[in-house]
């Protein structure tokens, strides 16, 4: 019996892991006012027929916070990633100089920079309900072993365990929010 509990410790665990594996990707999309790499995650370019993601059809670097540099590996695909680029609407406008891209990144508006503190709250928003359905599963399924025998006084254990869980996790996700919305209201 203690096994499977420590089994459904594990897996909601796993659970609340992913959610902020996905929140801490989600957030390095978001423009803070700094180039990144990771901007351009998502877009697809059409590649000899195939749609291949854009940092697999090139090098993309920032040689300075301001600038992208993409760099495709055949000079035949710097259209197709442009017009990719232009296609995703993030706000680019990147400049062809006939071997590689520079997309300057623009500052942020304080405008901008609100609604963007919004979709962070609303990205952790997320993880938080997440976390709290991980949570929820593990309680049930405690719930199911204590109907078959597991005694009172483990099953109140394994759920102080599961809520010192989401508690944890829940302040990983408020610490990765606060670092990211002082990264953009970070002028």
């Amino acid at each position: 019996m203690e096994e499977d509990v420590q089994l459904i410790l594990d897996i909601a665990e796993e659970k609340m892991e992913k959610a902020l594996v996905y929140l801490r990707d989600e957030l390095a999309k978001l423009r803070a006012g700094k180039a990144s790499p990771h901007m351009l995650d998502g877009i697809t370019v059409d590649y000899y027929g195939a749609t291949t993601p854009l940092n697999q059809v090139s090098n993309i670097n920032t040689p300075d916070p301001r600038t992208i540099i993409v760099q495709p590996w055949e000079k035949s695909m710097l259209e197709p990633i442009e017009k990719a680029i232009l296609h995703a609407n993030l706000g680019f406008n990147p400049v062809n100089n006939g071997e590689m891209l520079r997309i300057v990144v623009p500052a942020l508006t304080e405008e901008r920079r609100r609604v963007l503190v919004k979709h962070v709250r609303n990205e952790g928003e997320n993880a938080r309900v997440s976390i709290r359905n991980a949570r929820r599963d593990a309680n049930d399924e405690l719930r199911k072993m204590q109907k078959e025998g597991l005694p009172e006084d483990a099953a109140k254990k394994a759920e102080q365990d599961v809520q010192k869980l989401t508690d944890n996790y829940s302040r990983k996700v408020e610490e990765m929010l606060d670092r990211k919305e002082e990264d953009i209201m970070t002028i």
